[in-house]
């Protein structure tokens, strides 16, 4: 890895750099190695209240006058730069996350820009709509048009800046909003590049702002009158939160993502080598730190010997390169550490109380005493109310059970308080979209780990959030309706 001393750390407001005013700071640490990486301002009321005064700025001012043309080309414009620095801000995700450098620097980046030249090509596409008077007595002729919501608040998850700056920052500036956004602090490096290419881009100052800091940067975002909306991926605890703070100060609109503890149900005439690699390999991406693992496995009774046995021997293979002697900065590692002490901590812990409730296949420990890195772990026939079993761990820990009937798997599958994601696996197509009707989920993938779209929507139910992002949904969440009436 290069040299990392000169990091930009500072907030950047109005298309500037700028020293916090706040004193507070804190440390982000390697993952991998356990080394300093960069001590990061915690953004206090008065950074938080300047960059929102930029972004109402900016939203009454220049930015209104651009036609939705000229914020397509702003898009496309910051796109094509932050293409030429993927590996630059890959390194900085490396270095925060631990992320292996193959993903950091040719999945997420390019996944961003992508969205970035998507919703660019909405700018100008907002249509809006006619109706005529209706008949004898209705001398109204309507219109309904979308116009912006106002200054936008954007709060990442620590998983995949690169990605949620295109998620929610493309849709909410292509529409004619403003944006303050945050990352993660556990991953607030990154998209300080993103920063530094936008006023090049040509965007307005106060267009788009970004702020650092942990909870209770987020929490000023979440409450603060001046934001008109705010869209949130993280834990449900957090999501709560932040909900609760929008509807206390302005009401203002809220997106949310809140994670998963998704489903995976193999039946016994599924493709075994197939659905061990989708459900398998799709589990331990990005050391299974990642919303949609399929974290709950249900395997059809009459199978479940033989797919048990393949999927130990997967998990064990990998975890033969998973660890301290691995090398996320090297473009042929694949599976990096977990985030930080603090998620290490919490994924050994739910280790512990599995072993209680469970019965251990394979993995189970921490590797070495350096690095935040555990060994892939299966574990068979967990108690209804095992933990490991019921919440989400956000890690490397995976629970099979088997089923006898359809309505079982059913009731099993959905036997949560989370909906983001579900995963299928038969060779009878009629019951491949039977079961996809049933499961309480926003996605559905048959025979395959699924995958991001960005023409389509992505979100969940129940406890996995409201709203939707991605695709149209993801760009009308940015608009508010308004009706006109002329007689």
């Amino acid at each position: 890895m290069g040299d990392l001393k000169n990091i930009e750390t500072r907030l950047f407001i109005n298309n500037e750099f700028v020293q916090s005013k706040s004193e507070e700071r804190y440390t982000v640490y390697n993952p991998a190695t356990g080394k300093h990486v960069a001590d990061i301002p915690v953004a206090n009321v008065a950074d938080v209240d300047a960059a929102v005064a930029a972004a109402s700025a900016a939203y009454k001012g220049p930015w209104s006058k651009f036609s939705a043309e000229q914020r397509a080309a702003c898009l496309n414009k910051l796109a094509d730069l932050l293409d030429a620095k993927k590996s630059e801000i890959g390194q900085l995700e490396t270095a925060c996350m631990g992320t292996p450098a193959a993903i950091a620097t040719h999945m997420l980046p390019p996944m961003g820009t992508k969205l970035l030249r998507y919703y660019a090509g909405w700018a100008d596409k907002v249509a809006g709509e006619s109706f005529p008077p209706d008949g004898e007595g209705d001398e109204l002729y309507k219109i309904v048009q979308y116009e912006p919501l106002g200054v936008c608040a954007a709060i990442a998850a620590w998983n995949a800046t690169p990605l949620y700056l295109g998620t929610k920052m493309a849709p909410a500036v292509a529409t004619g909003n403003t944006v303050v956004f945050k990352a993660s602090e556990k991953s607030p490096l990154g998209i300080n590049v993103a920063a530094s290419c936008v006023a090049e881009a040509g965007f307005p100052p106060g267009v788009i702002n970004f702020v650092s800091g942990g909870g209770s940067t987020g929490a000023l975002l979440a409450g603060h009158m001046g934001i008109a909306k705010i869209s949130f991926t993280g834990s449900g605890i957090t999501g709560r939160k932040v909900q609760e703070a929008a509807a206390r100060s302005n009401m203002k609109r809220v997106t949310l993502e809140l994670g998963g503890k998704s489903p995976a149900v193999v039946f016994a005439d599924a493709n075994i080598p197939n659905a061990t690699e989708a459900a398998v390999d799709r589990f331990l991406m990005l050391t299974s730190q990642v919303c949609v693992a399929p974290s709950r496995l249900f395997v059809h009774s009459s199978i479940a010997e033989k797919f048990i046995a393949t999927a130990k021997e997967r998990f064990e293979q990998i975890g033969k390169s998973w660890g301290a002697s691995s090398d996320p900065t090297s473009m042929t590692t694949m599976h990096g550490p977990l985030a930080d002490q603090t998620q290490l901590k919490r994924v050994l812990d739910y280790i512990e109380s599995g072993k209680q409730d469970a019965k251990l296949i394979t993995g189970g420990e921490r590797i070495g005493n350096e690095g935040c890195f555990v060994q892939p772990t299966i574990f068979l026939d967990p108690k209804p109310d095992a933990k490991i079993y019921r919440e989400e761990i956000f890690g490397p820990v995976l629970t099979i059970r088997t089923f006898e009937t359809e309505d079982e798997a059913m009731e099993l599958a959905n036997a949560t308080t989370y909906g983001l994601a579900a995963y299928v696996f038969t060779s009878d197509m009629g019951r491949a979209l039977r079961v996809a009707r049933k499961l309480e989920a926003g996605t559905v993938n048959i025979n395959s780990g699924g995958g991001i779209d960005v023409r389509v929507p992505m979100g969940g139910i129940k406890a996995s959030g409201s709203g939707r992002e991605y695709g149209k949904l993801g760009l009308m969440a940015y608009l508010e309706p308004k009706t006109i009436t002329m007689k």
